[in-house]
């Protein structure tokens, strides 16, 4: 790759005009080691002119990875330049975005203008974004093992359209670049050993094996034990450990020995022997007793030499590389390590601590005399005429892509035609919605698929399934279907709509996510619906918040919230789910209280989904029956209509009062309402005039709050006026299973005062009545606070 390669691909060159440079086959060695020269330039000056080509007046440095983009160089330049057609897709490491950018301003698709503009505002992202970059980025990366495994959920979205919509356009290989310390991550190996993924041929995953994290050189050898744990996943391991240079040493007297010293030493030892002085090489190498064989092997070699020869990595032949490509299973997913030196070919290369480390003025000059470049004007692409040149034209031509096709989901109704039972939970209603929502819109029902890890039967989606099947990768023989006694039919095939992941929540909101951007990738757009338990929210919801930054558009149901799951008890309740959906971006959270609620909101999220400028969603929903008519829905069709808008808007009134004589104002979310209306009747006995508002969705009314304060008034800000009109203040009172401080901008409305009742400790076993009183959200607790704000 540098000027110090010791191989050369023993090809004949022939003339730039007389090849078609169309297939790595027709590539030299040295056309590509130089374009990977370059590369590395690129991506090593663009970190450069952030930091200091760049005026700084707060002190904060732009940053960027030199070293870790050093690394992948050789194994990105093998991939777009002689491996990749149009369909395939990849992830790139965050720490190496600047190597993408270098990649696509050679492929003429990145103007000159952004290379000088990293981590600038308006030019290129710290990591790879899929909407925040102007030049093609496949995955967004960032959140370390998240973007790493975003392939496999895209490539099992792909199969699921394919089976669903055979006019889907076909794919090619789904890929991850990652680091070798990535693999740390938990998120990685839920993934790679979910049962599905095992089919998923089109997997490639390749490990920059540089040896080196954030802060150290990662200790000892663990290669055997990487290399087992994805062979027991039943994975396809490729390994790329040495170049074909210093094969060649290995193939000669006493070459079995230079390899088993190199093979058996610690990482700490070899990073070491990198960073040796020249002349202290052989005597490093050698050890304190040396083997005869060994030292007749190297002694002749100038340091020089032994030093390009212990250099000479698997991840960095280009040739070797390609030529592992083609031994790839297309029938499972394979892993290929690759060795690397991180900061290949930059003066920090080897260094432990070169993470963040940047090469100073001199260190630059030096490696723009080694590339061929000018430090005064570093972004030339190659000449015209020149076999590089040739290269990156015809790579560019192989690698583009048709415009993606804009699918539409048909719009959805308002509402359905059909009631919900006069008893029922959210959760309940959740399931019966899907039912009738495919004898009702099948054209768009169809667009749906349900997901869950392992909860699907306790989250209420077993009619769905039965009526629609379980999809999976291949076909697989129902074992129960003649058995009468079973209610859920577990039917896997081609055409099913539910997806049953393990228990991995992290695995079921990155599926959601990638699932929800194939209306992006592929013109087919899917409404995806997980279900998990409320109480992992938290544990899924770094994941699905990249997945959302990432474009994917799902709904994502946490079902049952709160203590209201009173025996389970202690933190298998959720106690601060509802400030997470009203804090997260790119996404609207709801709580419905009441069936019909439920199938309102449900309708207007799903309009919502799979479309440009679309968005996610988040509903809280409780398995506590509750009283439907405590709604308290009009009959009037026009009123009926006003209370749906409302529903959709965050909320609406149950009970209002004549102007003026309002004295409290009960504000209630989700199951608690029966407590929140048994309190307002309990007050009126008492002389105090309560109304009673029902919020379906904190998280819209806050963004109406919020959008009056900045336009003085607009469409947006009409809930927040007719919930709570300025003209008629009254004290608040906000009740929710959850932390209370959700709810406490409600007093910034007004300027009312509030009283907020909620959870704010972890449960334990008990009746739901119980867990009320322990937690202060009962109707005793409720009429109490009240009473004091009214003066009673």
């Amino acid at each position: 790759m540098t000027t110090d390669t010791v191989y050369q691909a023993a090809e004949s060159s022939p003339s730039v005009n007389g090849r078609p440079l169309s297939a790595a086959a027709t590539l030299d060695g040295s056309v590509l080691d130089s374009i990977a020269q370059r590369v590395l330039w690129l991506s090593t000056a663009m970190i450069d002119a952030a930091n200091r080509g760049r005026p700084n007046s707060s002190g904060v440095k732009a940053g960027g990875h030199q070293a870790s983009s050093a690394s992948m160089a050789g194994i990105m330049t093998s991939l777009w330049f002689a491996e990749l057609t149009a369909e395939d897709r990849v992830s790139v490491k965050p720490h190496a975005s600047p190597v993408l950018h270098s990649i696509n301003y050679l492929l003429g698709e990145l103007d000159e203008s952004y290379l000088g503009r990293l981590r600038e505002k308006g030019g290129l992202q710290s990591y790879p974004s899929r909407l925040k970059d102007p030049d093609t980025v496949d995955f967004s990366t960032g959140s370390v093992g998240i973007g790493a495994t975003a392939p496999i959920w895209a490539a099992m979205s792909h199969r699921y359209l394919r089976d669903q919509f055979p006019e889907t356009p076909k794919g090619g290989r789904f890929i991850s670049l990652l680091g070798d310390a990535e693999l740390d991550e938990g998120a990685v190996w839920e993934a790679v050993t979910d049962p599905g993924v095992r089919q998923l041929g089109e997997l490639l995953w390749i490990v920059d094996l540089n040896r080196q994290s954030l802060d150290r050189v990662i200790p000892d050898v663990q290669i055997q034990r990487l290399q087992g744990m994805f062979a027991a996943a039943d994975w396809q391991v490729l390994t790329c450990k040495w170049g074909r240079g210093i094969k060649q040493l290995f193939a000669a007297e006493g070459g079995d020995l230079l390899r088993a010293r190199l093979e058996d030493m610690p990482n700490e030892e070899y990073q070491r022997l990198l960073r040796s002085d020249p002349g202290q090489l052989h005597e490093r190498l050698l050890g304190s007793a040396p083997d005869p064989r060994l030292a007749a092997l190297v002694d002749p070699l100038t340091p020089r030499e032994l030093g390009v020869a212990i250099r000479d990595l698997g991840g960095h032949d280009i040739g070797l590389l390609l030529e592992t490509y083609r031994q790839v299973d297309p029938t499972r997913p394979t892993v290929l390590f690759a060795y690397t030196v991180k900061g290949r070919g930059l003066a920090t290369e080897g260094h432990p601590n070169n993470h963040a480390a940047q090469l100073n003025e001199a260190q630059m000059q030096e490696l723009a005399q080694l590339s061929g470049m000018d430090l005064a004007n570093p972004w030339q692409r190659f000449a015209a005429g020149t076999a590089e040149e040739a290269a990156c034209r015809v790579a560019a031509e192989r690698l583009a892509r048709p415009a993606v096709g804009e699918g539409r989901i048909p719009e959805l109704p308002a509402e359905l035609p059909w009631s919900y039972k006069a008893i029922g939970s959210t959760q309940a209603a959740l399931g019966r919605f899907l039912s009738d929502l495919a004898r009702g819109v099948p054209e768009a029902a169809e667009r749906v698929v349900t997901l869950s890890p392992d909860v699907a039967s306790s989250t209420n989606l077993g009619g769905w399934i039965n009526k629609t099947g379980v999809w999976s990768p291949g076909e697989r023989r129902d074992w129960f279907a003649d058995d009468a006694d079973r209610l859920l039919k577990w039917t896997e095939g081609a055409h099913g709509q539910h997806i049953e992941l393990g228990i991995a929540e992290v695995n079921l909101v990155c599926l959601a996510g990638e699932l929800g951007a194939t209306w992006s990738r592929w013109g087919q757009p899917l409404i995806p619906i997980a279900t998990l338990y409320d109480p992992f929210v938290n544990r899924a919801l770094e994941p699905w918040s990249y997945g959302i930054y990432a474009g994917g558009q799902s709904i994502l149901v946490g079902t049952p919230s709160g203590v209201t799951l009173a025996p389970e008890g202690g933190a298998h309740q959720s106690i601060n789910t509802p400030s997470i959906g009203l804090e997260q971006p790119g996404c609207i959270a709801w709580e419905p209280a009441f069936a019909q609620d439920l199938e309102w909101c449900m309708l207007a999220a799903m309009n919502l989904i799979g479309r440009p400028g679309g968005t996610s969603a988040y509903f809280r929903l409780s398995t506590r029956p509750v009283e439907q008519s405590l709604a308290r829905l009009p009959e009037d069709p026009a009123l009926l209509e006003r209370r749906r808008e409302h529903a959709v808007a965050g909320g609406y009134r149950i009970i209002r009062h004549a102007p003026g004589s309002e004295q409290v104002t009960l504000v209630g979310v989700g199951a608690i309402m029966p407590e929140v209306l048994e309190a307002a009747r309990r007050l009126e006995a008492l002389g105090v005039h309560a109304g009673v508002v029902c919020l379906t969705s904190p998280d819209l009314v806050f963004r109406s709050l919020q959008e009056r304060h900045k336009t003085g008034g607009s469409q947006r800000t009409a809930i927040v006026e007719a919930l709570f009109p300025a003209a008629e203040p009254a004290p608040l009172v906000t009740v929710m299973d959850g932390h209370p401080h959700t709810l406490s901008f409600l007093a910034g409305v007004r300027g009312d005062r509030i009283r907020n009742l909620g959870v704010t400790e972890f449960g334990q076993s008990s009746s739901v009545e119980d867990a009320y009183r322990i937690h202060g959200i009962d109707v005793d607790s409720i009429v109490r606070a009240a009473a004091d704000l009214a003066g009673l």
